[in-house]
Order: C-alpha cells, then sequence, then structure tokens
C-alpha cells in the first residue's frame, strides 16, 4: 500500500469508524488486484469509497432525499385519519 494510500484511510477512519477503513482496505485491494498492481493506491480507495457508503454518509443522504422516498406522507395521513390511536 502507497504511504499516499494509508494516510488517506488514516482520515477516513478517524472521521467514519475503524470498522468501515478496514472494509475499504479489503475491497481496495480487490480493486487494485483488479487493475493488476501490486500495491493499493488513492485511486483504488477514492473507488471504493464512491461505492461504499459509512453510516454518517448514508444518514445525511436519507435525510437530503427523505420527502423523495416512498410513503414519505404516510404519518401525516394516518395522524388526521386515527386521532384517538395517538392519545393511548
Amino acid at each position: 500500500m502507497t504511504e499516499e494510500a494509508k494516510e488517506l484511510l488514516t482520515k477516513i477512519g478517524t472521521e467514519s469508524t475503524l470498522r468501515y477503513a478496514i472494509h475499504l482496505i479489503t475491497c481496495s485491494n480487490l480493486v487494485a488486484m483488479k487493475r493488476k498492481a501490486q500495491e493499493v493506491d488513492v485511486q483504488d480507495i477514492r473507488k471504493v469509497y464512491s461505492l461504499f457508503v459509512d453510516v454518517k454518509r448514508s444518514t445525511q443522504f436519507l435525510m437530503e432525499y427523505q420527502q423523495e422516498f416512498m410513503f414519505s406522507e404516510v404519518h401525516e395521513e394516518e395522524d388526521a385519519e386515527m386521532p384517538q390511536a395517538k392519545e393511548t
């Protein structure tokens, strides 16, 4: 693994979780093997980082696009139809 790749993984590990960084190492190695490289480089990590989302980015995505998902308005309709269910 190149030094730049190690630095990038260290940054990702501190901003996200160690488990996520370890998974990126494994997948980045597979990407490097696919391109017949001897070591993992920053480009391999970037490719894998774009494919697999950590909890923080996943939550941010869901919050940003929550109104576009199906059934996002169900709770409002249910509250209007069954007000007594909320009271109990």
